[in-house]
C-alpha cells in the first residue's frame, strides 16, 4: 500500500511542481555553468547502491564529498543555493527516484555508502525500508542525520513504521522546512 501511495503522491507532486523544478534548473543554469541536477551514490533499501538526484546548490567546482556548507554564507553555494537549500526545493527531483523506486516519500534519509559501512547492526535496520525524502530525522534533527539520536529513530521507524506516522512526518516536514531550522550542519 506504501508503494502505491509514494507511485501516487509522486506523479502527483511531481506534475504540480514541474513548472517551478523547470524554472528551478532554467535559474541554476544562468547562475553557474554546469548541470542543474547533482548526482550522488547513496545506500538505498538493502544497502543496495542508487543515485540520489538533487538541484545543484554548489559551484561546479565545489568538491562534491567536502563537507556541506555550515551557513548560507558558504562561498561555494551559487547565487540562490542559500534559499534552494532553506526552503529544500533542491530535494524536489528526489520525486523521480521515488517514482522509480529507489525512495519513499517516508523514511530514512538516504546515507552515503561509507556511513551505512560504520554503522552498527542496530543501525543497519535503517536499510529494511526503502530511504525516504523525508523521515523522522528531519523532523527532528534536520540536518545532523548521523547523530546517534537521528540514527536511533530511523532504526526505530524502520521497524515500527506505518503509514499514520508517515502522515504524521510529512505534516511535521511542511513546519520544519517553512521554519527553516537546523538547514546547515553543525
Amino acid at each position: 500500500m506504501k508503494r502505491v501511495i509514494d507511485m501516487v503522491l509522486s506523479v502527483i507532486a511531481i506534475v504540480l511542481l514541474g513548472p517551478l523544478m523547470l524554472a528551478i534548473a532554467v535559474f541554476i543554469r544562468a547562475c553557474d555553468p554546469g548541470p542543474a541536477l547533482f548526482r550522488q551514490e547513496r545506500a538505498g533499501k538493502g544497502g543496495k547502491p542508487f543515485f540520489l538526484l538533487k538541484f545543484r546548490t554548489m559551484k561546479t567546482d565545489a568538491d562534491p564529498f567536502g563537507k556541506s556548507p555550515e551557513s548560507g554564507d558558504d562561498p561555494r553555494l551559487i547565487k540562490g543555493g542559500k534559499f534552494l537549500r532553506e526552503y529544500s526545493l533542491d530535494e524536489l527531483p528526489q520525486l523521480f527516484n521515488v517514482l522509480k523506486g529507489q525512495m519513499s516519500l517516508v523514511g530514512p534519509r538516504p546515507l552515503y555508502l561509507s556511513q551505512v559501512a560504520q554503522m552498527n547492526e542496530t543501525h543497519r535496520k535503517r536499510l529494511l525500508v526503502r530511504p525516504g525524502i523525508t523521515g523522522m530525522s528531519q523532523v527532528m534533527h534536520r540536518n545532523d542525520l548521523m547523530s546517534q539520536e537521528s540514527l536511533d529513530l530511523e532504526a526505530e521507524y524502520a521497524q515500527q513504521g506505518g503509514l499514520w506516522t508517515d502522515g504524521k512526518i510529512l505534516c511535521k516536514t511542511i513546519g520544519s522546512v517553512l521554519s527553516r531550522q537546523d538547514v546547515y550542519e553543525r
